[in-house]
């Protein structure tokens, strides 16, 4: 990857999280969270707005887990908390990408690049499906998903199944 410079390393990343959102049906609101470039890396951050449930947050990273498994990606660890759990994976280009449920049960989506080509970095480009929060204001999750929020666990007919290959 070192034939890429930090901007196109955050553009990467945030075009992994464009991805990671798309997949997740119905969709969740979620807001930029903040960037961190260090000598050679960033670090793109993401927090959903939309409500998961305790009951919903096991399908929640389900649907994040098939997708990223059916984009090439590594899963390398996977906390099953009750309250908190996360999972951490790695994509072919060496991103490590996780989703964490944090307080209130927020979803947290963090990619950070390998090291690369020193740039500056612009703040990412795609906009928020919801409100732009200024950083550091993003609020504990607010917004109702009659899907997402429920408090009944997922019936097994809901969950779409992986697409299978076409013979």
């Amino acid at each position: 990857m070192t034939d890429m410079n930090m901007q196109e390393a955050a553009e990467h990343a945030d075009a992994m999280m464009d991805a990671t959102f798309k997949a997740i049906v119905p969709g969740v609101q979620w807001a930029h969270d903040t960037t961190t470039t260090h000598r050679c890396d960033v670090v793109r951050r993401r927090a959903v707005t939309t409500i998961v449930s305790e009951q919903r947050r096991g399908s929640f990273l389900g649907v994040v887990q098939r997708h990223w498994e059916k984009s090439g990606y590594t899963i390398k660890s996977v906390r099953p908390d009750r309250e908190m759990p996360a999972l951490y994976a790695v994509s072919p280009e060496g991103f490590q990408i996780r989703v964490l449920i944090g307080y209130k049960g927020q979803a947290f989506f963090q990619v950070d690049t390998p090291c690369v080509e020193p740039s500056d970095v612009t703040e990412p480009a795609s906009e928020p499906n919801g409100p732009a929060y200024p950083l550091g204001k993003i609020p504990a999750p607010n917004v109702h998903s009659d899907f997402w929020s429920a408090t009944t666990a997922v019936p097994a007919a809901s969950v779409p199944a992986p697409a299978s290959p076409e013979v």
